[in-house]
């Protein structure tokens, strides 16, 4: 026996999830996505990767700019989906979707519920120096990631891994668990535990201006801001007049005045006797670059000083 599944995902995390079920004995009957995006000066026409994926595979795809039509709403209550599993879709489902007779509304979310609810949980989680994190399927609710959960599942925080890398990870965890929380609904052996919601935190969107590095603060945080903040939209800081993007770092122990430079291999002293030693750096308006090519014709100098934003 197999359950017909309408997903709803955007980005790169979603696709492997996608790719996982579509390759099960479920039958996907539709995916929806966000709509396509004019992208750069060219103004050409960007779409998500799962509206990619899903044209490979020949899945129908639908990206309405809104869920709160009529149209919208006979249409899936139409399709008559058993689970319709939903994956940093970017839209909030409309309560009477919700409402829909014999279909269950499953999300994953990135983070270890009811901790980082929102929209940046990875980034959140690094950038808070974190020991561990994970993924949770809930079924959804009105309020923001607040509902019942089956379960959840952990993977630990390695200070030298990037948003990126953790979030491909958690995606490809998140494709093995899906189809285990399929077939337990399948066959009537899920229970969803209510979250304690006293201990909620909120991971809100990441602002840019978050990106600017504070060299007296200590070495750790400005590490987590780095790895939680890369590749995009990136730990960053200024000199000269010129943005300078940190997407790869390592904690040291060189000694000198907060935002010092204090050799030729782009090591810059923080607070409480450490130091931050970039291994990749990305000038503005330029390609990135390891620290060693880098150098070779940069303006920064051991000694030079690089002030607070």
């Amino acid at each position: 026996m197999s359950f017909k599944i309408l997903f709803m995902g955007t980005p790169d995390f979603a696709v492997p999830i996608l790719e996982s079920i579509h390759q099960s004995n479920h039958k996907i009957l539709e995916v929806y996505t966000q709509p396509p995006k004019k992208k750069n000066r060219g103004q050409k026409i960007s779409f998500s990767p799962v509206h990619e994926y899903s044209n490979k595979i020949n899945i129908p795809i639908r990206h309405p700019l809104t869920l709160e039509s009529e149209e919208e709403f006979e249409h899936i209550k139409k399709l008559k989906p058993d689970i319709s599993v939903i994956v940093a879709y970017g839209k909030i489902l409309p309560s009477k979707f919700l409402n829909l007779k014999n279909t269950i509304f499953l999300n994953i979310h990135a983070s270890l519920l009811p901790k980082w609810r929102g929209a940046a949980p990875i980034q959140r989680a690094i950038m808070n120096l974190d020991k561990e994190i994970g993924i949770s399927i809930m079924k959804i609710v009105e309020e923001l990631d607040s509902g019942p959960i089956s379960n959840i599942y952990k993977i630990k925080l390695e200070n030298n891994k990037n948003s990126q890398e953790i979030s491909e990870r958690l995606s490809l965890l998140a494709a093995e668990k899906i189809l285990d929380e399929i077939d337990n609904i399948l066959d009537d052996n899920v229970k969803f535990t209510d979250q304690e919601h006293s201990k909620a935190t909120y991971a809100k969107k990441i602002d840019k201006v978050e990106g600017v590095i504070n060299w007296n603060d200590k070495a750790d945080l400005i590490l987590g801001k780095i790895n939680g903040l890369s590749p995009s939209p990136g730990a960053f800081f200024i000199f000269n007049g010129e943005r300078y993007k940190i997407l790869k770092a390592e904690i040291s122990n060189g000694l000198g005045k907060a935002g010092e430079v204090l050799n030729d291999k782009l090591e810059i002293a923080c607070s409480y006797n450490k130091s931050i030693k970039i291994l990749e750096i990305q000038r503005q308006g330029k390609n990135s670059q390891k620290t060693r090519e880098f150098m070779l014709g940069s303006q920064i100098k051991k000694g030079a000083i690089i002030s607070n934003v």
